[in-house]
């Protein structure tokens, strides 16, 4: 007889196979992930540097997921896009174009976010 638990624990494994694989084939073939990920670690470096607090360090984990989410989802869409129709067609390109503004929603909100935290740090550190 089959343990239903044997199946379920060897699913969660496999999707955990399929996310890491894919987290990787980003880091490794996506310049803007890379970029982006780049950027996270050196705001990371800075957060310990400056000193910022727990709550600060959390939404700037936050706002880094946050992009680097947004980033692949729109990555995912474009690379479906080319898929289905690899010429140019308007409506691939409205589609392609709507992704890439979530990207400007997404960045907007985190440099926002990172003005907040990092502008007493910088005005204490380098005017005052």
């Amino acid at each position: 007889m089959k343990n239903i638990n044997d199946s379920f624990l060897k699913g969660r494994l496999k999707s955990l196979n399929y996310t890491v694989k894919g987290a990787f084939l980003l880091l490794n073939t996506e310049h803007s992930i890379i970029t982006q990920s780049v950027v996270g670690l050196v705001l990371m470096i800075a957060g310990f540097y400056f000193g910022i607090s727990k709550i600060e360090l959390m939404f700037q984990v936050f706002g880094i997921g946050l992009i680097l989410t947004a980033e692949s989802l729109n990555t995912a869409i474009e690379k479906v896009c080319d898929f289905i129709h690899p010429e140019y067609h308007e409506k691939i390109g409205f589609i392609k174009d709507i992704a890439s503004g979530a990207m400007t929603f997404a960045v907007t909100s985190v440099l926002i976010i990172l003005i907040i935290i990092y502008y007493p740090y910088l005005y204490e550190k380098f005017i005052s």
